[in-house]
């Protein structure tokens, strides 16, 4: 069996040619994603950055601690809480203490007080350093000059001297060598591991340097400082104290640097954009290659036939097969491996230069991607085989010879049986789902990964929709629905991998523009503000008291807040807050309600939305604000779930710490809206204020992807870009083992009097044809997924219409098409090739 293998790849290496290039290029992908997800599991350890000449940071508490039966829940902050004046005042009876303070000052401009420069150590490379107010000292990489007038948040100041990261073996020799030099011991002895041997970003931020007594102005909550003292010594007064608060030293002032995790919630967004790509890799490989090996071999029953005549057993003919697809298995797994080994560094390289990951991710030395590939590969080879060589050995000598003419059952038992079991699992998990969680619909993962159910259902039924959908496409009587409908193995063989590449797109782009239409929507439904002012860096109260001075206005100022609370006992739940004034809320934002009222919102009471596990108007539920506190508040009013945008509303005074950003603004009946405009940007000049339509258009965009979402576009592209690549190696494998099994049937057109032209047209014809049929088959899924995502959306209190990608689907079915006619066209053109007569 193994020399008769040996021998048929040898006799026909064009039917193996597209399931090795078909494998390999599966496993390449598989190793690729492999390489990529094992490189992203951990972050390296940074080593302290604004902080790494500091002997002591205390940081106060930013973790909430909420013990349960089943040990400690914990979670950040949204406002970290300040080390208390007593502790403070113990502290500096240790020796000097500095209190940090950071804000923002415009777009990735941060500020901090001149005192913290030196423990990072930056040193003047110009100027000096900021005596007055409105002068500060600008680092390097924040692109100034000396003499330069910046315009911030906080009004203009004036650049007075440019600093620069000192490099730590020089830190001894600057202004405060004693206590750099302490901070260096410290850094060696204490945590010394692959976070101090690691190097230190020189543009790790952005960052203006003011004088201490305007820093203290503008961000009046220090939460961190700096002790010159002994740990030691710290770390019992901070115990002492009882406050919660962490003593840093060595590797751990790294924590105090801002966003210390955001090397993991990078890799954290690899992994599901990686994870994602690859299990559709998977899907679609899978898919390719098992529908490839199982035409190879239904075109080969004339010659399994000739075989059982021969004397061939069942069982060698299955051993055939399998040992012919564990040589080409071995052999394109392998070469998929070298090839993923040159393509994940080049994907590392294009994620690292599109901003989604760190600048610092490289592809590490792994070995388990390669094996997990390779006999993925290769388990798919011969799974793959297995289903068609139990077909091929089951058949009698006689019932292969005649069968091999024609396809008289292209749709076996067990492909129905498969394809109704998958069809059913799709109905009833949607109908579940529907029924009990709607709001699981919407979220990325699960629109995301649940068409692929519905698109391998259709795909295993395909044979006897395509007949009709056919004949529903060409008039009767012509020859390209006669050739079609007849081999209706091939037929399907061609229109699946259309199918896939159109559903897929269909699905994964009109998911994502419905759900986007959604939330437009609700926002649209929700502002009734004619103007909204929006700051990054925050307003402060002065600026409010301006805007609610403006004549003919109503003012309605919110803030971002996070409250928490504890479900069934153990689960401790984030959900987003809106921090604002019931009355002046009501004239600027219709908040939807299911119960009771927007008016009976107070600091003693909150407004949640119906995913609560208790969301009972009356209730009360104990919950922890942004800063730490415990509070029993009682449920004010239900909101519905929506897309799942609709937080919870509290008041100010349960938002300690949360800073206004943002502010809408509706125009009081009889004044005059360019008046208030104006008046609204003089009040507010380092706002942006945008019309109504202009801040949703912005911030909620009906269609497309928004600022936020590059990840996702990335993944996507990605998605599809595999499955159209598959499509064109199927499509051209098909293709090409088909025109080399109808060359008879191609001459025998040609000797019934059909021009060499009149053929070729009739091939791309029926290519055209089959694409047809698949593109509709993947608007059928589409349709189905979209219209489940669109029953959960009004399930959840949202009405929006059904986006269908048309100039996508029109695109990816055009690139299916001029694939399928120069795959077909080609091959037929070279075997038609030489005078009629002399083809046999």
């Amino acid at each position: 069996m193994l020399t008769l293998a040996l021998r048929t790849l040898r006799c026909r290496w064009t039917t193996f040619t597209g399931s090795f290039v078909a494998l390999s290029l599966g496993v390449a992908l598989l190793t690729v994603m492999g390489l990529t997800l094992a490189s992203s599991l951990d972050a390296p350890v940074r080593a302290p950055e604004r902080f790494a000449a500091a002997p002591v940071v205390v940081q106060g508490e930013d973790t909430l601690r909420v013990p349960t039966r089943i040990g400690d829940r914990t979670h950040p902050l949204a406002h970290p809480r300040p080390v208390p004046p007593e502790t403070v005042a113990a502290l500096r009876k240790l020796g000097t203490v500095t209190q940090d303070r950071s804000f923002a000052v415009r777009d990735d401009l941060i500020g901090h007080p001149w005192s913290t420069a030196a423990y990072a150590p930056y040193h003047l490379t110009s100027g000096r350093p900021p005596l007055a107010a409105d002068e500060v000292v600008a680092a390097t990489d924040a692109g100034t000059a000396v003499g330069e007038h910046l315009r911030t948040a906080h009004g203009t100041v004036r650049v007075v001297g440019t600093a620069r990261v000192a490099d730590m073996g020089r830190a001894a020799d600057t202004g405060r060598a004693a206590g750099t030099a302490r901070a260096v011991n410290a850094a060696r002895t204490v945590g010394a591991g692959r976070a101090i041997g690691a190097a230190r970003s020189p543009g790790f931020e952005r960052a203006l340097f003011y004088t201490d007594a305007r820093a203290a102005e503008l961000a009046p909550v220090s939460t961190q400082l700096v002790v010159e003292a002994a740990p030691e010594a710290v770390r019992r007064v901070v115990a002492s104290s009882g406050v919660g608060a962490r003593v840093l030293v060595g590797a751990e002032r790294r924590l105090a640097d801002a966003d210390p995790d955001r090397d993991a919630e990078a890799l954290t967004t690899l992994n599901a954009l990686f994870g994602t790509a690859g299990g559709v890799t998977g899907f679609v490989s899978v898919f390719v290659v098992a529908s490839t090996f199982a035409f190879a071999v239904a075109q080969r029953r004339r010659e399994f036939g000739l075989l059982r005549t021969a004397g061939a057993t069942p069982g060698q003919i299955r051993r055939t097969v399998l040992a012919e697809a564990l040589f080409v298995g071995v052999l394109a797994s392998a070469a998929g491996c070298a090839l993923g080994s040159y393509g994940a560094p080049w994907l590392a390289e294009r994620v690292v230069e599109g901003g989604v990951a760190p600048a610092w991710f490289t592809i590490g030395d792994h070995v388990w991607p390669y094996q997990m590939a390779f006999w993925t590969g290769l388990s798919v080879a011969l799974c793959g085989a297995t289903a068609a060589s139990w077909r091929a050995g089951r058949t009698a000598p006689t019932q292969a010879l005649r069968k091999a003419s024609a396809d008289e059952q292209p749709l076996t038992r067990a492909r129905l049986l498969c394809g109704a079991a998958l069809l059913l699992t799709a109905a009833v998990t949607l109908t579940v789902t529907l029924l009990t969680d709607p709001g699981d619909l919407l979220h990325r993962k699960t629109y995301t990964s649940r068409p692929l159910l519905l698109i391998t259902a259709t795909a295993l039924l395909s044979p006897p929709l395509v007949r009709p959908l056919i004949r529903l496409l060409t008039p009767r009587g012509m020859l390209v629905r006669a050739t079609t409908t007849t081999s209706l193995r091939r037929t399907a063989a061609l229109a699946a991998p259309v199918l896939v590449t159109v559903a897929l797109t269909g699905s994964l782009l009109g998911a994502t523009a419905t759900l986007n239409d959604a939330r437009a929507t609700e926002a649209r439904e929700r502002t009734r503000a004619d103007y909204v002012l929006t700051s990054v860096t925050g307003l402060d109260a002065r600026t409010l008291d301006r805007l609610r001075a403006v004549r003919g206005a109503e003012v309605s100022p919110t803030a971002s807040s996070e409250v928490y609370v504890l479900e069934e006992g153990v689960a401790l739940v984030k959900s987003e807050a809106r921090a604002a004034d019931p009355k002046r809320l009501a004239r600027t934002t219709a908040v939807p309600l299911t119960a009771g009222r927007l008016s009976d919102l107070s600091d003693d009471s909150i407004i949640v939305n119906e995913e609560w596990a208790r969301h009972e108007v009356g209730e009360h539920v104990t919950v922890w604000l942004g800063d730490g506190t415990r509070r029993s508040l009682r449920i004010a009013a239900v909101m519905p779930v929506g897309t799942g945008d609709n937080g919870v509303y509290v008041t100010p005074a349960n938002a300690r710490g949360a800073v206004v950003d943002r502010v809408e603004v509706k125009v009081r009946e009889g004044a005059e809206a360019s008046s208030v405009r104006a008046a609204l940007r003089s009040a507010a000049p380092q706002a942006t204020l945008l019309t109504r339509d202009a801040w949703l258009a912005a911030a909620h965009p009906a269609t497309g992807f928004t600022a936020a979402d590059a990840t996702t576009r990335l993944g996507y592209l990605l998605v599809l870009g595999i499955a159209l690549l598959y499509t064109a190696v199927s499509l051209a494998n098909t293709l090409l083992m088909a025109t080399s099994d109808r060359t008879r049937e191609l001459t025998a057109l040609r000797l019934a009097g059909a021009t060499h032209p009149q053929v070729l047209r009739l091939v791309a014809l029926e290519s055209l044809t089959v694409v047809a049929a698949g593109a509709i088959l993947g608007l059928l899924v589409t349709a189905l997924n979209l219209i489940g995502m669109w029953t959960a959306l009004g399930l959840q209190s949202v009405r929006s219409p059904i986006h269908v990608p048309w100039p996508e689907l029109g695109a990816t079915t055009a690139a299916c098409a001029v694939l399928a006619v120069v795959a077909a066209v080609v091959p037929a053109g070279l075997a038609l090739r030489g005078p009629v007569g002399g083809r046999r």
